[in-house]
């Protein structure tokens, strides 16, 4: 009768997959059809069947990578041909093929005689899971602050495309490389509630348990010679590409709601539609947007894969802390005065890094040298001081730490 009961009961061991990620209340999704994705296309064993990507709209182009497919593919396997496979030659796929058949070879060995709970295969680790999923001609330069991870990622794009190994560098900096390419600012400007996109409009985004809410707001935006209804579509256009960014950047899934500015206009509501549709294309999360409506209202869902980031942007009050930001600059010199001196007994003479929040790092570095506090703290101490602005910290976080970065203290 189809019962899933009269197919599998208590006790019985079955191999799944691991395919979402447990979100708030809800557990991890898992399904015994079993697939391994590579870079072109994606393995499905016990299956047979081949399909080709819908984003691929060329009808000669699915035809020929179907062809090619069925050529090399081996019996018992069937295959899901991804969009990046669109214009890559037999040897690429054959290759990407040759790769995903080793790995459920391993996954097969691994299964023999494993006991419930093992897992048999892991994905391969998530930098490079994502340059295989996003990694194109446009990137120029992938930057890695950590050893062993720039080794697997410089050999995977050997492997991959070994005439673009060398834009992987090693950052080897002190300064820390979000803190030197300027991510955490970047970081804290877009995950806020309130999203700027100049002239002086903006977003407000709220997360509900039920769903996501964005509203637009065209602020102080003067619109000369603009009518009141351009005026708003212009608003509206311009904010339905930052919105289409921000939910590819914070990964927001589930019900989305755009409270657009009100619109008269059928064909400005359409223009509006359109735009949605073609700015959300290129998003590789499943999504549906429906049409706007007369409320100036669109709805989204998008593709829920893992919760939502959400990083704190506020910086806590001082004023209500037991530690106040002068009491903490007492704190920092006791502290450096203990270090150095256990450094002395060591025979350490290196220089001491203290990575603090921007303000304390400009109150600890204003004036001429040497009427800064870093350059007082280092001729009393005898032992040399280094004031790092660290635009990721909160406002009395602070970390003494050497030339590499590791903790002092």
């Amino acid at each position: 009768d189809g019962a899933m009961e009269t197919l599998i009961k208590p006790g019985d061991e079955v191999l799944v997959q691991i395919t979402k990620e447990p979100i708030s209340t809800k557990g991890p999704r898992v399904t015994s059809d079993i697939s391994i994705a590579g870079r072109f296309i994606v393995l499905v064993p016990f299956n047979g069947r081949i399909s080709v990507s819908q984003k691929i709209r060329d009808r000669k182009e699915r035809e020929r990578l179907r062809k090619l497919v069925q050529s090399i593919l081996p019996k018992g396997f069937g295959v899901i041909v991804r969009t990046v496979a669109e214009g890559v030659t037999q040897q690429d796929i054959e290759t990407d093929l040759n790769d995903l058949v080793s790995r459920w070879k391993t996954l097969y060995r691994n299964v023999r005689g494993a006991k419930p709970k093992k897992c048999v295969l892991r994905e391969m680790d998530r930098a490079s899971a994502y340059l295989r999923d996003v990694f194109n001609d446009s990137f120029d330069q992938i930057v890695v602050d950590h050893e062993a991870l720039y080794d697997d990622i410089k050999g995977y794009v050997e492997a991959i495309a070994p005439e673009r190994a060398n834009i992987v560098k090693l950052h080897t900096s002190a300064i820390p490389v979000f803190q030197h390419y300027g991510v955490d600012r970047q970081v804290k400007s877009a995950f806020g509630r309130t999203v700027n996109m100049g002239k002086g409009t903006y977003l407000v985004v709220e997360h509900t348990e039920a769903m996501h809410v964005i509203d637009v707001n065209s602020g102080n935006r003067s619109g000369k010679g603009e009518s009141q209804e351009d005026h708003a579509l212009a608003v509206n256009l311009m904010a339905a590409e930052e919105i289409a960014r921000q939910l590819r950047l914070r990964d927001m899934g589930g019900i989305i709601c755009v409270d657009f500015i009100d619109m008269a206009k059928g064909e400005h509501r359409r223009e509006l539609y359109e735009k949605m549709k073609d700015l959300m294309s290129s998003d590789r999360a499943r999504h549906k947007i429906l049409p706007p409506s007369k409320f100036g209202l669109i709805e989204i869902t998008r593709q829920r894969v893992r919760p939502a980031q959400a990083i704190e942007t506020k910086e806590e009050n001082p004023d209500a802390l037991i530690d106040a930001p002068i009491t903490l600059i007492d704190a920092l010199q006791h502290k450096f005065e203990q270090l150095t001196a256990s450094r002395k007994q060591k025979g350490k003479s290196d220089a001491i890094y203290l990575h603090v929040h921007p303000f304390l790092a400009s109150y600890l570095k204003q004036g001429w040298f040497w009427q800064t506090l870093e350059f007082k703290w280092s001729r009393l101490a005898g032992h040399k001081l280094k004031v790092v602005s660290r635009d990721a910290f909160k406002m009395l976080e602070y970390r003494f730490a050497d030339a590499e970065g590791k903790k002092i203290g």
